[in-house]
């Protein structure tokens, strides 16, 4: 399941590329279609990291930790695709999100058991 969930996130990271290009560029039927794809990888994400956190559940409260940063990760790629979309600033989502991400990142890779760092 973590190859699953691995693969969703960094798809549904991609694709918000995608919809930061399109909307850049301008064609915004393309940027809001990317997003509707994204947003059917969020709930492939939500799927496969909640299966891993019923799996992992008896670890205790850093699991929690992790699933809320998780979902701090969703809520600002979101509202990232959103603010560019629609042409508003969107630097504190920005920031936000590289924040969010390298939490996930350094609790999911360096603290859970499936992590590269030994437990």
């Amino acid at each position: 399941m973590a190859h699953l969930h691995i693969t969703a996130w960094v798809i549904a990271l991609a694709l918000l590329m995608l919809v930061l290009t399109f909307s850049r560029a301008g064609n915004a039927k393309a940027a809001k279609i990317t997003q509707m794809v994204m947003r059917l990888f969020y709930l492939v994400i939500l799927y496969s990291g909640g299966s891993l956190f019923a799996s992992y559940a008896n670890i205790g409260v850093l699991v929690i930790v992790k699933m809320l940063v998780g979902l701090w990760v969703i809520a600002a790629i979101e509202m990232v695709s959103i603010k560019v979309s629609k042409g508003q600033p969107a630097s504190s989502w920005w920031i936000q999100l590289v924040v969010s991400f390298v939490l996930a990142l350094i609790l999911g890779f360096g603290f859970m058991p499936l992590g590269i760092l030994p437990a």
